[in-house]
């Protein structure tokens, strides 16, 4: 049982009270991560991917890679049997390769609810919401710099969204705090205000100590040690670079266990070649290396084959989503990722509309369909994403928090067991009948089709009696009703009280920076 189920149950009792309190709580059910039972798409046939990979180790022994302001990493690479020479590293071909081999296939990432643990690997699809904006939007204030209010509406919409399996991390930058300091209103945010796996600091390596630390508060540090209980974010500076920054938060999270997604910052044609086997060379390149890397600071630590591409118009040089070349990419990058045995994590509700519009529509059903299809195991972006990736939308994280309900459907695949054959309903109901009241139709109406929990479905006579609402009109009121309705999850009031000291503790040791 859960540690928010079982303080419920020592709350109310048992009998016709217990009943009662049921009735007068409001419900969250969470789905469990999607388990595909479908086959994935592949793109490149074994031609292509034999030569994509001996350009990929080219690049890493000819050309190499950077990793700057960091003398430990040389050291590293050194010790490791690598050619440094200055900031420059050149691999030997396959020794990060054989170096990735002590990376896990698949990993467990711990909830403080340990029903909402996730598997990340295999067959296995975790959804986490957007990451990142500055900027958030709704259809009643417009566009603006998000707060650290935003911050927590946004973990508690994640929390009472149903498919979504994970709280994510930078769900929007709260600007109105401290750039040295809003990592811990927003780690604490997550740990308090929701029950389900989160994402650890990035941004420095000693704010990426403060998340392991606070994680340490939260589930124990012999829990911690042992355990993965953070997802963390690690950008590549495409081409081929790996910042002191970046890598100073990996080598903090691979040396405490915990994982990180090595992930390539793709726009076709500025930060990697206009060609599909081009950019999954270079892809594929920079993920050997780091990944590798990980596993020179700590064999077996957790990491993710990442993989953010899109394209670039090439008139206004702005990045350009859910196109033909970025899904081409996306499930040729899955087929990689599966043949080193590594977990996967791309795709997302990618789109470049400013408005949560048929553009935004459009091109997040092509991004979302093309994640679950090429084999992603772990979605970042899966909701609210607008504008380029530059706003976080209230309306478009549940219009597409609601979408990832068809996601789970599809990735049932179809039964064909004697219920789901239906013979016997072909049989009852004959020539020239209907199905509605049919025996067959009666057991199974309840769960056989999927249902939006937000999008019209009615008469149009209804639906213009009742205001003639648009998708985002219907989405903005469902915002309302979910945050009104918000109930924290059950928390140990000891531990709630040491994050918050662990914070406070924290904030009086350094002085407001907003760069």
């Amino acid at each position: 049982m859960s540690e928010a189920a079982t303080r419920r149950r020592g709350r109310t009792g048992g009998g016709g009270a217990a009943r009662r309190a049921e009735r007068s709580t409001v419900s969250i059910e969470t789905a469990r991560f999607i388990e595909r039972n479908i086959p994935n798409l592949e793109i490149l046939n074994a031609e292509a991917l034999d030569i994509i990979e001996t350009n990929a180790e080219t690049v890493l022994e000819e050309i190499g890679v950077n990793f700057v302001n960091n003398e430990a990493a040389l050291q590293r690479w050194r010790d490791a049997g690598a050619d440094v020479q200055g900031e420059r590293v050149r691999i030997p071909r396959g020794l990060a390769r054989e170096l990735i081999k002590t990376a896990p296939s698949q990993f467990t990432q711990h909830a403080r609810n340990p029903d909402k643990s996730v598997e990340i690997g295999g067959k296995n699809l975790v959804l986490a919401p957007v990451y990142g904006p500055p900027f958030v939007h709704d259809m009643e204030k417009g566009r603006r710099y998000a707060t650290m209010d935003d911050f927590r509406n946004f973990v508690k919409l994640g929390h009472m969204s149903k498919w979504l399996h994970h709280s994510g991390g930078t769900v929007c930058e709260p600007t109105d705090i401290p750039v040295n300091k809003r990592h811990l209103d927003m780690l604490q945010a997550h740990m308090t205000l929701t029950d389900k796996p989160f994402m650890g600091s990035v941004t420095d390596p000693s704010r990426a100590v403060d998340s392991v630390e606070m994680c340490k508060l939260l589930f124990g540090a012999d829990f911690v040690d042992q355990n993965t209980v953070m997802t963390s974010l690690i950008n590549i500076n495409s081409p081929l670079t790996f910042d002191d920054v970046m890598m100073g938060a990996l080598e903090v999270y691979a040396a405490n266990n915990q994982a990180a997604i090595i992930s390539p910052f793709i726009v076709g044609g500025a930060m990697a070649p206009v060609s599909v086997a081009g950019t999954l060379t270079q892809v594929l390149a920079e993920v050997l290396a780091g990944v590798a890397y990980s596993q020179l600071v700590r064999k077996g630590a957790p990491v993710i084959f990442g993989a953010f591409v899109t394209s670039i118009d090439m008139n206004s040089g702005a990045p350009t989503f859910g196109t033909p070349e970025a899904s081409q990419i996306t499930y040729g990058a899955g087929q990689l990722a599966r043949r080193l045995g590594l977990p996967y994590r791309s795709a997302g509700s990618f789109c470049g509309s400013k408005l949560p519009d048929a553009q935004a529509a459009y091109e997040t059903a092509n991004s979302l369909n093309m994640g679950l299809l090429s084999g992603v195991n772990f979605m970042l972006h899966s909701c609210g994403w607008l504008e380029g990736g530059l706003v976080s939308s209230y309306e478009k994280f549940v219009l597409d928090a609601d979408q990832l309900g068809a996601l789970h459907q599809l990735a049932r695949g179809v039964s064909i067991d004697a219920e789901h054959q239906a013979m016997d309903a072909i049989r009852e109901v004959g020539p020239g009948g209907h199905y509605l009241g049919c025996g067959h139709t009666q057991r199974n109406f309840k769960t056989s089709f999927w249902r939006s929990e937000v999008l019209d479905y009615k008469p149009f006579e209804t639906w213009y009696e009742e205001g003639a609402r648009d998708s985002a009109t219907l989405a903005s009121e469902k915002v309302r009703r979910k945050l009104d309705s918000y109930v924290p999850p059950a928390m140990d009031v000891a531990v709630s009280e040491a994050i918050n000291e662990f914070v406070c503790k924290r904030k009086s040791e350094m002085s407001d920076a907003f760069s």
